[in-house]
């Protein structure tokens, strides 16, 4: 007979963390390592599902894994320490450490490197041309950020995300130190801190004792093994649950053990753009409030996993989840735990705010684009207004009142903000035939594209032939056969076949071929009157990227 008053007994920490983390619970496929610290006191420590599925090893506590992009923050310290020291000046140009980089639209600093507002392309979305790090040659990243001739923007006009800046700052510490970064790195942050299970790992070909498996979802329904290669700082780093928390403690801690008080000040500064306008980001951290809470926190994405480290300093709560799949979204999750550990203490506002698909229907289906490839559209997602980006799906908007939005936070792109008022419907109960957009506090102002595009076989025709960037180092061939219009990238990083899409006689998407709702971005096409010339580029990290048409036989 079953006991009611057990059934009604209020949840404890345990079960509402478990039920938070209960789809990665699986005995046969990869998952996760969970810590959740508070007041220093860890409250729950968990390993989740495989950490190999080849030899059918189980994550625990204990289990290392790749942190991805949460090692920008360490870089950032890393490099702060050796600026206290008198060795590096993080507001000279660059070249002062560097002086093999191309000038472009004038030299950022390693400071504008660290923000992400050096205007600088990033060699991995330069890479989409293969499938990732582990098929470039060594040395593959650098060569390409020093191939560049064109920039996304001069330096500290916007801000885009970038792992080759933080390529770069590597190379400045290995140079002012003597040493490589990653020696810096254990000599004066990790071991002072006794993170004696985290270190810098530039490649998977080195073999370490409790390290996982990252796995990458195969299209056939199996996994594939997640490999990085030729890796820095930003983003080499491997680490586990009880180093992380130790760190992330020490963090929100008013007794540091290392660094002066204007070092961690600089490392929590928000970049500032040359308009003055003011980033959540800083020097590898994001720093913003989620529900009425402040929260620090990166995230880290890797071939094969992905991590969270994020700290809520009011409440003393700290939380490190790494995931060796792309099964889930360890930023995400660190969320909900917000939310189940928090809420029951009203101290959270309610929940971000959605725009409601009633009232937008005329958006549905609508897309508006720059000349340059910037494309936006509108579709729905949940039952609610959604935005898609470079013909990318929809996602979630958040519901401001004045405007709607897409924040830094939830993709590290943008933000991008679109006032309501700029969208309401036209007399005739249409769509605005522009748009004003804004990304980073620099408003652009978009065209409405057509309802219905043109057909993408009878236009395309014009443009089967190949073409050549410099910049990306590669050979792209359009060809039409069997009712599409093809597009094979070819490079140092392998190949890429993409499926091309009119959005206008000048505007394509491109797919690709096996998912082709998963974009790569967009093509615009370039002419001399009658003449088509080349082919420019824009992803969500590369702007403006030039293909140059070839002559019949040329090479």
């Amino acid at each position: 007979m079953t006991d009611k008053a057990t059934d009604s007994a209020p949840k404890t920490t345990t079960d509402r963390l478990d039920d938070v983390f209960k789809a990665l619970n699986r005995s046969d496929a990869p998952g996760a390592v969970v810590g959740i610290a508070q007041h220093g006191q860890p409250i729950y420590r968990r390993g989740f599902g495989l950490a190999s599925v080849e030899h059918g090893v189980v994550n625990t506590p204990a289990t290392r894994m790749r942190i991805g992009s949460t090692s920008k923050h360490f870089t950032c310290f890393t490099a702060l320490l050796l600026a206290e020291d008198g060795k590096l000046d993080l507001d000279a140009p660059a070249s002062t450490y560097l002086p093999e980089l191309p000038p472009l639209q004038g030299m950022p600093t390693l400071r504008q490197f660290m923000q992400h507002t050096s205007g600088y392309r990033c060699y991995l979305d330069l890479g989409f041309i293969g499938n990732g790090m582990g098929h470039a040659a060594l040395g593959a990243p650098l060569a390409a950020m020093l191939r560049q001739q064109d920039v996304n923007f001069r330096p500290g006009e916007g801000q885009l995300y970038c792992n080759g800046g933080y390529l770069l700052l590597s190379l400045a510490i290995d140079r002012v130190a003597g040493k490589p970064f990653e020696q810096v790195l254990k000599e004066r942050l990790l071991d002072p801190l006794g993170l004696h299970d985290t270190e810098g790992l530039t490649s998977d070909m080195t073999i370490v004792p409790r390290m996982v498996t990252m796995h990458s979802t195969d299209p056939k329904g199996g996994w594939r093994r997640g490999t990085m290669h030729d890796v820095r700082g930003e983003g080499n780093m491997i680490s586990t649950i009880d180093d992380m928390l130790r760190w992330i403690g020490h963090l929100r801690s008013d007794r540091k053990v290392i660094g002066k008080p204007e070092t961690w000040r600089q490392l929590f500064e928000p970049a500032r753009l040359t308009s003055g306008f003011e980033s959540i980001y800083s020097l590898g951290l994001f720093n913003h409030r989620y529900r009425g809470v402040e929260v620090v926190h990166h995230a880290g994405g890797v071939l094969g996993g992905n991590s969270q480290m994020l700290s809520v300093p009011a409440h003393a709560l700290d939380i490190a989840i790494m995931i060796n799949s792309e099964a889930a979204s360890a930023a995400e999750l660190a969320m909900k735990v917000i939310d189940a550990l928090l809420d029951d203490k009203t101290v959270l506002e309610p929940p971000i705010a959605r725009p409601a698909k009633q009232g937008y229907e005329y958006l549905i289906g609508t897309r508006y684009a720059s000349t340059d490839g910037l494309l936006i559209g509108f579709g729905e997602v949940d039952g609610q207004l959604g935005m898609n980006f470079l013909g990318a799906p929809p996602m979630k908007l958040r519901d401001e009142g004045e405007r709607l939005r897409i924040g830094f936070e939830d993709i590290a792109m943008g933000p991008f903000v679109m006032r309501t008022v700029d969208l309401a419907a036209g007399a005739d109960g249409e769509a605005p035939a522009g748009l004003p957009f804004s990304e980073t506090g620099r408003v652009e102002h978009l065209r409405r594209l057509p309802a219905t595009p043109p057909d993408t076989v009878a236009l395309g025709g014009e443009l089967v032939g190949r073409y050549r960037s410099r910049d990306a180092n590669a050979l792209a061939t359009i060809t039409q056969a069997e009712g599409a219009l093809s597009l094979l990238l070819q490079g140092g990083y392998g190949e890429t076949h993409l499926v091309l899409t009119a959005c206008t006689e000048d505007l394509y998407v491109m797919g690709r071929a096996e998912t082709p709702t998963a974009t790569l971005g967009t093509l615009t096409v370039k002419r001399d009157g009658a003449t088509i010339t080349g082919l420019g580029m824009t992803t969500g990290r590369t702007r403006r990227l030039t293909f140059v048409r070839l002559a019949e036989g040329a090479v």
